[in-house]
């Protein structure tokens, strides 16, 4: 499970619309990787959208943001054009990266047991270093507590 305080786990994913992205290829840049459960769903169109219209300051610190859930490249664009949503978006079909950053975990619904993506946010700096985990999020002002521990980097 990714800590805070350590080097983020490696990573390679598909994107949307900007081909592959890797922590490799994110090295010397600051970052946020979110993780939700699934495109178009409310709470998922909600977090998307904060970081759609919190785009700018986030641009403006330098900090790219990639939302990550296991549906396919084409699910994305079609989430993307529907919403007008401008975060990148990646695909994590085989779910490689959720397990490697511990978010893929058995939830609980109705009694019902599943494997799914827990809802969480890392903040990772320029040297690849994970700076602030939120796990379990909660949607309502979660993207403008993100945008502040941006901007305490």
């Amino acid at each position: 499970m990714t800590e805070e305080g350590k080097t983020v786990p490696a990573f390679e994913m598909p994107t949307d619309t900007a081909g592959t992205i890797s922590n490799a290829s994110l090295k010397g840049e600051k970052y946020v990787i979110y993780f939700y459960p699934k495109d178009d769903t409310p709470g998922c169109t909600t977090e998307a959208k904060g970081f759609t219209e919190l785009a700018g300051d986030f641009d403006a610190l330098d900090v790219k943001v990639i939302g990550v859930s296991k549906d396919t490249i084409a699910k994305h664009g079609k989430f993307r054009t529907k919403h007008d949503l401008s975060v990148l978006l990646a695909s994590d079909e085989e779910g490689t990266t959720c397990e490697a950053f511990g978010v893929w975990v058995e939830k609980n619904m109705y009694g019902r047991k599943y494997m799914g993506i827990e809802r969480a946010t890392f903040l990772i700096d320029e040297t690849g270093t994970v700076r602030s985990i939120w796990r379990k999020v909660k949607v309502k002002g979660h993207v403008e507590a993100v945008l502040e521990a941006a901007r305490a980097l």
